[in-house]
């Protein structure tokens, strides 16, 4: 009886080791937030704007380098523009895409995606190795989202590069959505992800 019951409780203490993850398994990295960037593309019939956020964050990947998981975060307040050489009409649009019309900044300040799937990609249209899909959640909503990027793995240095576009209108960013009107800015802003990753302190 004695020799059952140990029996039993080594096999608890195997399945209980076996289901528990190995943190010796996951190696964590961290944003370089001085390399990386997300920009943006807004376009109207007639014109577009350019220009960047700034992004934090931490990733998780195996000792393979296949990522695992992660989360990142946008300050929606650190938005700049590349395109307008004028100071005063740059800082009018920044300040109209900071309000209400937009990304309510006050209201919404981050962000945020937070990786659900990671699986190989290939297009022969693309240079992207990954699809990764995540919950984006921006101006107070959550939907999913699945980004082609290039992964790239050297020593202990990781880089991904993606471009999708993102429709506005999912998230409830519905001004300027009339055809008709004097304004009219279309529903898909192009993104591009340019994410640099260092190892975690």
């Amino acid at each position: 009886m004695i020799r059952k019951i140990y029996s039993l409780l080594l096999a608890a203490v195997v399945l209980g080791a076996c289901s528990r993850k190995d943190p010796e398994l996951t190696i964590n990295s961290t944003v370089d937030e001085g390399l990386s960037s997300v920009e943006w593309k807004g376009s109207a019939p007639t014109h577009f704007h350019r220009g960047a956020f700034k992004v934090s964050g931490n990733l998780q990947t195996d000792k393979q380098n296949k990522i695992t998981g992660g989360s990142f975060v946008i300050p929606i307040a650190s938005i700049t523009n590349f395109d307008l050489t004028n100071e005063a009409e740059r800082q009018q649009l920044l300040t109209h895409l900071k309000s209400d019309d937009f990304f309510n900044v006050t209201v919404h300040p981050e962000a945020k995606f937070v990786i659900k799937k990671v699986e190989d990609y290939s297009d022969a249209a693309s240079s992207a190795n990954t699809l990764i899909t995540g919950d984006f959640t921006m101006i107070g909503q959550t939907h999913s989202i699945s980004i082609p990027a290039l992964v790239k793995s050297e020593n202990d240095k990781i880089a991904a590069e993606g471009s999708f576009n993102l429709n506005r209108l999912t998230w409830g960013m519905n001004s300027f959505n009339d055809p008709e009107a004097d304004l009219y800015i279309l529903p898909d802003v192009e993104i591009s992800l340019k994410l640099y990753f260092k190892p975690a302190m």
